[in-house]
């Protein structure tokens, strides 16, 4: 039995945290199969690429395993200046963190005090608000807009009290893009007070000409803009956690002031400099992601269910009604994906391109609990909506 004391000192706590729900991941596969007896898991709930590591990084990994007794490089001077000669940005305009949502969170640490705000689309990525309310900040949620951020309503909510726009583009968890046009009219209206954090994270899958490189023709153009990257995607390091951010030299600087001495490790590091210069593998897994996206689009519509869209990523996200448990429904039958209801969307799931056999298994999932198990989730949503 623990000897620890139960509670805390009154005042030990801070206040902002009293109403903060913790992220939530979901559970590991190991774990669902031995709660649930089954042979085999298919993970299509965290928008991971299908692949693993690219055959340099698993050799850089390697390499770098008979050093981990050393303290990795604090700077991450070799992968920033890599990623500086990349985007022919200075050296002073990149930030390297422990995933993109580490940039997100540092970010909101060096800019954000109490009582400030942030604006952001809704649903969106869970981390632009959480991270704001840790901080006693407050997060304004515009409704997106066709299932697509808003940018003239966004624009709309700013107040002098605003301090951070998010804008993500893809949108996580909808899919959805934000084009040029719209981009380049919010930036010719959006006030000289605010930073706007645009997050591509999943830039490199995304192949419409109107989606813009919003490092080249934002952030190299002299606009007030942060712009988030990230190698845990189509690069599969998702396990090894980094991301980046290309901006102000100011917002750098400050970002380097709170993020901690030792945030990504050398494996990490080697790993993503290993990966920059494999255009041909790049290419190769976005014209896989196509095919996926297209078989995931077509499981789903046997199914019955639309998917919002056009989704430009590798994930779509679709309602479905009782998104719980359709959710659990389908983890029963050894398929996990992510309902949405932490992300603002209680009737949506989230569902993730895998390869065609882990999109094969979802099928065969849906087929076999389609019948009452999914009518019944799609009237309980009909009945949700009449007046």
């Amino acid at each position: 039995m623990s000897g620890i004391e139960p509670g805390a000192p009154a005042g030990l706590l801070r206040g902002a945290l009293d109403g903060l729900v913790p992220y939530e991941p979901g559970k590991p596969v190991e774990e669902v199969q031995r709660e649930l007896g089954l042979e085999r898991v298919v993970k299509l709930a965290s928008n991971e690429g299908p692949f693993g590591p690219f055959p340099a990084a698993l050799a850089a990994i390697a390499r770098a395993a008979s050093e981990l007794n050393r303290y990795p490089d604090g700077g991450c001077f070799r992968l920033r200046a890599a990623l500086a000669e990349q985007h022919d940005v200075g050296l002073e305009e990149v930030a390297v963190c422990a995933g993109a949502d580490a940039v997100i969170g540092c970010v909101c640490q060096a800019s954000l005090d109490s009582g400030d705000e942030v604006v952001t689309g809704w649903p969106s990525f869970v981390t632009y608000v959480l991270d704001p309310l840790k901080l006693g900040a407050v997060p304004v949620r515009v409704p997106l807009r066709d299932d697509r951020f808003d940018l003239d309503a966004l624009l709309d909510a700013i107040t002098p009290r605003t301090k951070l726009v998010f804008v993500a583009t893809p949108n996580n968890p909808t899919g959805t893009m934000t084009t040029r046009a719209e981009l380049d009219a919010y930036f010719d209206r959006v006030p000289e007070h605010v930073l706007t954090v645009l997050d591509q994270a999943y830039f490199e899958y995304v192949d419409d000409p109107d989606y813009p490189d919003a490092i080249a023709e934002y952030a190299k153009r002299g606009r007030r803009v942060l712009v988030l990257r990230t190698f845990s995607k189509i690069f599969g390091l998702a396990g090894l956690r980094v991301g980046y951010g290309i901006g102000p030299a100011e917002v750098i600087t400050a970002i380097g002031k709170v993020r901690r001495p030792f945030d990504v490790g050398t494996p990490a590091q080697e790993a993503a400099l290993a990966s920059l210069d494999d255009a041909a593998e790049l290419a190769r897994r976005r014209a896989v992601n196509r095919e996926a996206m297209a078989s995931l689009h077509t499981v789903l519509a046997a199914a019955g269910f639309a998917p919002a869209g056009p989704a430009v990523a590798n994930f779509v996200f679709v309602e479905v009604g009782d998104a719980a448990s359709l959710a659990d429904a389908l983890l029963r039958e050894g398929v996990i994906v992510r309902p949405m209801a932490p992300f603002g969307a209680a009737g949506a799931l989230r569902i993730t391109a895998g390869t065609p056999d882990e999109i094969a298994v979802l099928g065969d999932a849906l087929a076999r609990i389609a019948g009452p198990q999914i009518e019944s989730s799609q009237e309980r949503a009909l009945d949700r909506e009449s007046p």
